[in-house]
């Protein structure tokens, strides 16, 4: 499973757009700037030079989308500084104020072999101490379940696709569940639902909700998905 080794910098740059615009929003370059403390004509250069590698679409004076090679990168960054937060909060109840730059400094060393393990470690985790969805991994899998069936980590390979959750679609989306996380009961809870691998989802969008249910079309049934289980529904995009 061996990869190109992709720049700290760069890592950080792909980190701040899915941060704020995990759908493929666009980000300005102030908001950038702002968010790395870099000066904005630094931003503009890198974002010029990323759009070269091919990870973001630039628009001088208006910001940058993730393209779909980028927005692998980039989940899968904030997918392991996330589950380092709760892993130093929970496990070793490191000091809160301390958490987020201590997961900057170890998630561009954490192999993917380690990420799996501490996953598993924490019962595959939906959310961040901050309440910000954890993405999914890039392993090649339909769930957990195959997942802990698979003990020899050198025979996973990754997936070609990307994914977003339920939860974070911001706009109106349709696309294919290829992916559900959780423990056996919340996958249980969410085949009841007929949600199986494969159904064809729709969110229309008119506002993000605000309580505790996700409206959604699932194979033209009208269903409300509840946040804990729109939080592990992933679907391809």
């Amino acid at each position: 499973m061996a990869e190109n080794k992709i720049s700290e910098n760069i890592e950080e740059y792909l980190e701040v757009l899915y941060r704020n615009g995990s759908n493929k929003e666009q980000v300005s370059t102030t908001q950038i700037s702002n968010e790395l403390g870099i000066a904005p004509g630094s931003v503009t250069q890198m974002l010029k030079k990323l759009e070269k590698l091919g990870y973001i679409d630039y628009t001088p004076y208006k910001g940058a989308t993730l393209t779909d090679e980028g927005m692998k990168i980039a989940q899968k960054i904030t997918r392991k500084h996330r589950i380092l937060e709760k892993f130093l909060i929970d496990v070793l109840k490191v000091k809160e104020e301390n958490v987020h730059s201590q997961a900057c400094e170890m998630e561009h060393a954490l192999s993917d072999e380690a990420e799996r393990a501490l996953c598993a470690m924490l019962n595959n985790p939906d959310l961040c101490p901050d309440n910000n969805i954890i993405p999914a991994c890039n392993f090649d899998f339909d769930s957990c379940r195959q997942c802990y069936s698979q003990n020899d980590f050198d025979q996973i390979v990754n997936r070609q696709f990307n994914l977003l959750s339920i939860s974070e679609l911001t706009s109106t989306t349709e696309g294919i569940v290829s992916f559900i996380r959780g423990n056996s009961d919340l996958l249980d809870a969410i085949a009841e639902l007929e949600i199986t691998i494969g159904s064809q989802l729709k969110f229309e969008y008119t506002e993000i909700p605000t309580g505790n249910y996700y409206p959604v079309i699932v194979d033209d049934n009208e269903l409300n998905i509840p946040l804990e289980m729109a939080n592990n529904i992933f679907i391809r995009i």
